[in-house]
């Protein structure tokens, strides 16, 4: 982050390991092992869809705080609704296409300040998903019809998601630097595709934990590097370890 900005969270609390797991008990024995060594983690589509707000209650009574990685994209009030039930599970962060619009992404910003008032529950950030890290510009211009380049169009969603009132967006680690400079120290960065250098996967816009913190993001997603190691214990020490390097 900016010099001028808030202090950071740890290395620990800024690195969310992403249970992209089948089940339950798969979700469980991963967070048993890393439990003490990470603060964070993010449940997406696979888990949720597979053990519903079960997978939230884990996670919460295994100590970690959840990302709730389920980027609603709806009506406004589909998608407030949907804020404000993911605020009364206790999560500390959600997330909504900011493709949607600001209407849609207004309802999710109000539910959820509302939801935390009503469930007195800490008020979790609600981010805004730019373009999917799968994307690159090619395809963003050939199969979904964007004709700028994924900066701009990055940009353009991150200030359409501040005018809605969200506290951040997600991004992939090639915007880090522009949306740091163009959105503000304030403005919290999540940052999925971080890879170690030699890996090689489906998203086309990655970096490794320690560029994507020099760039200027808040909070680093890392699911296979960690999830798949044959020690995802030895492997998240690791990622803390290149962090903390000077």
């Amino acid at each position: 982050m900016a010099p001028d900005g808030p202090a950071p969270p740890s290395p620990a609390e800024r690195v969310l390991v992403a249970l992209d797991v089948e089940s339950l008990a798969a979700a469980d024995g991963l967070l048993e092992r890393l439990r003490g060594i990470l603060g964070g983690c993010k449940i997406g589509s696979q888990l949720f869809t597979a053990a519903g707000p079960a997978a939230v209650e884990l996670a919460l009574k295994r100590g970690f705080r959840v990302f709730l990685d389920l980027k609603f994209h709806d009506i406004p009030n589909t998608v407030g609704g949907a804020a404000r039930e993911a605020t009364r599970l206790g999560v500390a962060m959600l997330n909504v296409h900011a493709s949607g619009g600001l209407a849609m992404m207004r309802a999710a910003a109000e539910a959820v300040a509302s939801a935390a008032g009503e469930f007195r529950v800490p008020r979790p950030l609600c981010l805004g998903v730019t373009v999917l890290t799968s994307l690159d510009r090619r395809r963003l211009q050939q199969e979904v019809g964007i004709s700028t380049t994924v900066e701009a169009h990055v940009l353009h969603l991150a200030t359409l998601a501040r005018e809605a009132g969200l506290d951040g967006c997600v991004a992939s680690p090639q915007e880090i630097s522009l949306l740091r400079l163009g959105m503000g120290p304030s403005w919290v960065i999540v940052t999925p595709g971080i890879r170690p250098a030699s890996r090689e996967d489906d998203q086309a816009r990655t970096a490794t934990p320690a560029g994507a913190l020099r760039a200027g993001a808040d909070y680093l997603v890392i699911g296979r590097p960690i999830a798949a190691a044959p020690d995802p214990a030895a492997a998240a020490r690791a990622i803390l370890e290149e962090l903390t390097r000077p």
